[in-house]
């Protein structure tokens, strides 16, 4: 029986899915069905991955700037206490 083009799936009374063909007589419509779910499946963990580590990606370099500035603040504290702290005198010597 020619597959009717109306309908993506075939009607069971005409012939059962795993007798089904898709376009031509060697691909199997229920085996078309599984792969393509498989493909499609394996695409959107893929994008769902590449999301979650471009969100973290951007979190951890907020945290790594975060605790670089941190850091830098702890020291510049220390170098003041111990006199090590490299300030510009506004009363140094022009030089012409």
């Amino acid at each position: 029986v020619e597959y009717p083009v109306r309908r993506v799936l075939p009607r069971a009374d005409l012939c059962e899915l795993r007798s089904a063909r898709w376009g031509v007589c060697w691909v199997n419509f229920e085996a078309l069905i599984i792969a393509m779910s498989v493909v499609g499946g394996t695409i959107l963990i893929m994008l769902g991955v590449c999301c979650c580590c471009c969100c973290c990606k951007k979190k951890s370099k907020k945290q790594v700037s975060e605790g670089r500035a941190e850091m830098k603040s702890r020291h510049d504290e220390i170098r003041r206490k111990y006199g090590l702290f490299k300030e510009e005198n506004p009363y140094a010597k022009f030089e012409n």
